[in-house]
């Protein structure tokens, strides 16, 4: 059975201040990307369509039926919340057993699903250790194992990527896509704009508790990549390097800093000039510490789509 979150004009204000404005929105199977800077109102949306606040106006319904206030509709949903709240004195075992019966799984279930999730997320293995002896990246996959356990229709992720090392996002984002092979309505929020790529091309963004765009990320690469882009490379040889790219057609602006040692490149062809870098770099042996990209992040994206 597929299911459908929808939303029809769905506000959420606190006092004087607005959480979130006017969002209408309808989201089936698969894996959704809800973007935005901290403070968008991502949180404040996933907290409405779990049904953990009450709207001020609108409604949020799965399949016709109101979320706030229902506790049927509540056992179709799986919450992978983005801080953690543990009772770190159980066993990830335990915690797991516990919450299932508060689902009303008898007994020889609960232990039986416990396991099964454990399994999933490869956490059998410390099953009986002490959840305040975990890890940042074992806290995560046992926040998801508590999500899935009961097997929802619908899973919400609040920044499930949040503070890991590299090999525990991979770890994470392979049970996401696993998930979602199982026919399953995935949210999953986040600030970060490579790790939403990284799990699908079906975006939400959203702006000061707006919905700015919809539609395939992709796209808003398209977009962004119509406009200058800035790359920094960080090596002591920063001053030749610049110098190799004087001319270049691609690069419409050099300049040094602000971080020591650090030549910042201006160019509307990424691609060329990152084609461009690795063979400077490869045939004059430049030792580089360091590339990165500050367009490459989702304030930059917002900036592009309202005009700033």
């Amino acid at each position: 059975m597929t299911a459908f979150i929808r939303t029809e004009g769905l506000s959420k204000w606190y006092g004087n201040v607005l959480g979130l404005s006017d969002v209408t929105l309808e989201i089936g199977p698969g894996i959704t990307g809800l973007l935005g800077p901290n403070g968008a109102g991502k949180s404040t949306f996933l907290k409405l369509i779990t049904g953990q606040m009450k709207p001020s106006i609108g409604r949020a319904t799965i399949d016709g039926r109101d979320i706030w206030n229902q506790y049927p509709v509540f056992k179709r949903l799986g919450f992978c919340p983005e801080q953690d709240a543990f009772y770190e004195e159980m066993t990830g075992w335990e915690f797991l057993r516990r919450l299932l019966g508060l689902h009303g799984f008898p007994r020889a279930e609960s232990d039986s699903r416990a396991e099964e999730a454990l399994r999933f997320v490869e956490l059998s293995g410390d099953k009986d250790r002490l959840i305040r002896g975990y890890s940042r990246g074992m806290r995560q996959r046992l926040k998801f194992a508590q999500a899935i356990a009961h097997d929802p229709e619908i899973m919400i992720l609040d920044e499930p990527l949040n503070g890991l090392d590299p090999l525990s996002k991979r770890k994470v984002i392979r049970l996401i896509k696993e998930y979602k092979d199982a026919g399953k309505t995935i949210i999953v929020s986040s600030h970060v704009l490579p790790e939403i790529e990284a799990l699908t091309r079906t975006i939400v963004l959203v702006h000061q508790g707006k919905i700015l765009a919809r539609g395939d990320i992709h796209d808003i690469r398209d977009l962004i990549d119509k406009h200058p882009h800035m790359i920094s490379v960080k090596t002591h040889d920063s001053r030749n390097l610049a110098a190799s790219f004087v001319g270049e057609p691609t690069v419409s602006n050099i300049r040094f800093g602000p971080a020591p040692d650090a030549v910042v490149f201006e160019t509307k062809d990424r691609d060329r000039f990152f084609a461009l870098l690795m063979r400077l770099i490869a045939e004059r042996k430049i030792e580089v510490e360091e590339i990165t990209s500050p367009d490459d992040n989702l304030q930059a994206v917002f900036d592009y789509l309202i005009g700033k």
